[in-house]
């Protein structure tokens, strides 16, 4: 029998992506004395950017779990000890009883209140949003501009066009990758809006490169995956792009690296049906762009000097921005440089 027979494998806290020093266990899926096979999930753990199951490095028994459930575990601490299946007999080690777990709250209707209420415990994630959009607000001086644009000829182009779209790449075609690519080609030439403060607000860092934050919605909560070097992308690399990331979101698959690192933000707040809203920066960056919902209005035009009722598709645009380095003309002028972009930029050839 080998020494490493005889002490067990150790399994340590892995690198959860850059910047992240830290993760608290939400759970362990295993307990001391069962069976684990190299690879299966082992534990599941949270950090400021991503929840994630830590795989068990090697096959064999679950012979004592050094750090219980709630710690907060910095990267390379030890986690657990794994004995080899034919190794000494767990049950003469002696290993802690499992500690008690707070709840998770899909599981639990929660503790009751007061008559009709009920109290639960705010998962991790929620409570990292929290903290996060409280620290911009107090951060940065975020004021928001509003700007109507009239995306008739894509929609034009997506009716025309999306049914071979699909069929070619297997992805549908949104309006969503049209305001992308308008909101990167525009950030070429606003480069305030591409940006961040260092924390003394004395220097600028203005981005070449765009590394596009995707706001997602999911069940765990609000995520921002990150598309880096936006600025190559077409309009079918920018689809595939934010399909892939946003499953990668909904399906728990996004690691901590792919949610950081982004220099600007868009977040879809017309996929529920919202005309406008006022977005918070993701700090350190110096705007976030809003994309309202597409409807159709009936709008007037003038067409060789007659003044006609027209229907057209119409969206709301919302940029906020940090006021203590872009000013309202600045916000205004990219969203002229989108609008105009919108309106008259696209082709079946950009397809």
């Amino acid at each position: 029998m080998t020494t490493e027979q005889l002490e067990g494998t150790k399994v340590r806290m892995p690198a959860l992506g850059e910047s992240v020093d830290e993760g608290t266990i939400t759970r362990w899926l295993k307990q001391p004395g069962e069976h684990i096979t190299a690879e299966e999930p082992l534990l599941e753990v949270a950090t400021d950017k991503v929840d994630t199951e830590i795989p068990s490095p090697v096959g064999g028994i679950l012979h004592r779990i050094l750090a219980d459930e709630n710690d907060v575990v910095a990267i390379g601490a030890d986690l657990a000890i794994i004995v080899a299946s034919s190794g000494e007999p767990v049950a003469d080690a002696p290993a802690p009883p499992p500690p008690p777990a707070d709840p998770a709250p899909a599981e639990t209707a929660g503790t009751p209140a007061t008559s009709g209420a009920t109290t639960e415990k705010l998962p991790r994630i929620r409570r990292t949003i929290a903290q996060r959009m409280v620290e911009s607000l107090q951060t940065a001086a975020q004021l928001t501009t509003v700007l109507e644009v009239d995306v008739t000829s894509i929609a034009r182009l997506r009716a025309a066009h999306k049914d071979d779209f699909l069929q070619r790449t297997g992805i549908k075609l949104s309006f969503l990758p049209f305001f992308a690519k308008a909101a990167v080609d525009a950030l070429a030439e606003h480069r305030v809006l591409n940006a961040s403060l260092n924390s003394d607000v004395t220097e600028v860092t203005y981005y070449d490169h765009c590394h596009l934050g995707m706001a997602v919605d999911s069940e765990k909560g609000l995520m921002v995956p990150v598309i880096r070097d936006a600025q190559q992308l077409g309009i079918e690399k920018l689809a595939r792009a934010i399909a892939d990331k946003a499953d990668k979101v909904r399906t728990g698959t996004i690691t901590a690296d792919e949610l950081s690192g982004g220099t600007f933000t868009l977040t879809n707040t017309g996929s529920r049906g919202a005309l406008f809203d006022t977005p918070i920066i993701n700090q350190p960056q110096t705007g976030i762009l809003g994309v309202g919902a597409v409807v159709e209005r009936l709008i007037p035009t003038r067409q060789d000097g007659e003044l006609r009722i027209d229907v057209r598709s119409m969206a709301y645009l919302s940029i906020s921005y940090d006021h203590r380095i872009v000013d309202g003309a600045d916000a205004a002028r990219f969203l002229t440089a989108v609008k105009l972009r919108l309106e008259n930029g696209f082709a079946p050839a950009d397809l």
